[in-house]
Formats: structure tokens, sequence, C-alpha cells
């Protein structure tokens, strides 16, 4: 995200930067919805280990790849479990807040409908808890799966039955996954750099790391990216300008109308 980083074909048409004060608060109530909402559905310790036995089961069902795969690529030594655990524990949130605030100071329409966007993901994903319970595979004896942040560090979370700032059945679907990439889409869309497609290693590290750690299923992250899937097929991004060139003058953007933003209200 620097100075070469332009709209993909001209600037959206002039949209009013929203009040920053209201978009700190409304932006802090996501995080702390995303923080703490879930702990509203602790508990279900039983049922989170049965349906983790079934998501297991149903992958190896429909072949997936064995979430061991990836993690025996981290387990070839310890800096690279040490570097994954830190990804997971370090890089979600500061990369969000990044995103978030460079839209709103260069792209504000942009900005109001990427915040529409993880809003909406977000609040739909804190319902999944209470009908489906899922420990992550680390908790699950039968995978084989080694809990690196416990055993390499650093860890985010503490014993489930004591940690009260964290709903740790709450696996599905991964807002780790569901927001980095929408942190890749959200920047591909709002720029027009040839090198743009390379914000998908965003999302790709992301999986990588949420499996190989055993924090998350692959089933996880396809629940995220069809919730966002969906969310992105009714929250629609703004619209891009045209351009026109005159004969006697510099190209001139010709701004369409603002268009309308279905979704979440602001």
């Amino acid at each position: 995200m620097n100075a070469r980083t332009e709209p993909a074909e001209g600037e959206t048409g002039a949209v009013a930067r929203p009040p920053l004060v209201r978009e700190l608060l409304l932006v802090a109530g996501l995080f702390l919805v995303y923080k703490f909402g879930r702990q509203l559905a602790t508990g279900h310790t039983a049922e989170a280990l049965h349906n983790a036995q079934r998501v297991w089961d149903l992958e190896r069902a429909v072949r997936l790849p064995g979430e061991g795969g990836v993690q025996s690529l981290l387990l070839h030594g310890d800096t690279l479990a040490h570097l994954a655990n830190t990804y997971y524990a370090t890089v979600h949130f500061p990369a969000t807040v990044a995103f978030l605030s460079w839209l709103y100071l260069r792209r504000p329409a942009h900005y109001v409908w990427a915040r529409r966007v993880l809003a909406t993901v977000t609040a739909a994903a804190l319902v999944l808890p209470f009908t489906f319970p899922l420990a992550p595979p680390r908790m699950l004896a039968s995978t084989g799966l080694v809990d690196t942040a416990r055993v390499y560090g650093p860890s985010v979370y503490g014993p489930p039955s004591s940690d009260h700032l964290s709903n740790q059945f709450a696996a599905m679907p991964s807002l780790h996954f569901g927001w980095a990439l929408m942190v890749a889409i959200g920047l591909i869309v709002a720029t027009r750099s040839r090198w743009r497609p390379l914000w998908l290693l965003h999302p790709l590290v992301t999986l990588v790391v949420i499996v190989g750690t055993a924090n998350h299923y692959w089933l996880d992250a396809i629940a995220a990216a069809a919730l966002l899937g969906v969310t992105l097929a009714v929250i629609r991004p703004p619209r891009r300008t045209s351009t026109t060139a005159r004969h006697d003058g510099p190209v001139i953007a010709a701004a369409e109308p603002e268009p309308v933003l279905v979704g979440a209200a602001r």
C-alpha cells in the first residue's frame, strides 16, 4: 500500500470520508464483538469434541488432504513452528486495522464497503458456535496433531477450563482466514497495481498457519470463504469510474453517481 497503489480505473465518485470518531467507535466495536462475543457460547465441551470428530471424519470421507501434512512442514524445526505461532498470534488484528486505516485515508468509498462486509461476516460467524460448538483439531486426540503453540510458543490461549478471554470451542468458521481473505480482496478491488494479486499471499499464509498449528480444520476455512462469498454477493463494492480523454486537454475522470451499497447500515 504505497503511492503507486492507485484505484483500478480512476477514483470512485467523490465520497465524503466518514466522521473519524464514529468510525473509530464502530471499528472498536467490531473488534470487541469478535473478541468477546464468542464467550456467550462457552462450555459444551463434550458436544464440541463430538462435533470435532464428525468434522474430522467428514474431511476424510470427502478426501480432503490431512492437516497433518501441513503441520509436518512446520515441525522440521523449532523455528518454523515458532514463526507460525507468532504469525497466528500477532498478524491477524494489526493487518486488518492497517487495511481499514489505509482504505479510510485513501479510498473512503471502499472503506465503507469493507467495514460493512467485515461487520456482517463477523456477526454471522458468531452465531454458528451456538448451534455447532467445535473443538479445534489440537484438542482431538485421534488427529495425532501437535498443539504447536503449547509446545513451541507463543500461545494466545490458556487451558480451556480457565480461559475466560476466548471461546476455544468456536473453531468454525475461521475468522482468521475470513478476515485475511477480505483484506486481500479489498486491496485487489481498491487498487490497480499490476502486483495486487500478491495480496492473496496473506490469506494463503494464514491458511497454512491456522491448519499447520492445529487451530483449525480445512472446513473452518472453507466455511469462512463461503460466508464471505455470500456477503460479498449482497454487499457490492463501489463502482469504478470511467475515464474519458479530451483531444484538447488531459484525461479527466468522469465520476459515476455513488452506488447504493446493499447490506448492513453504517
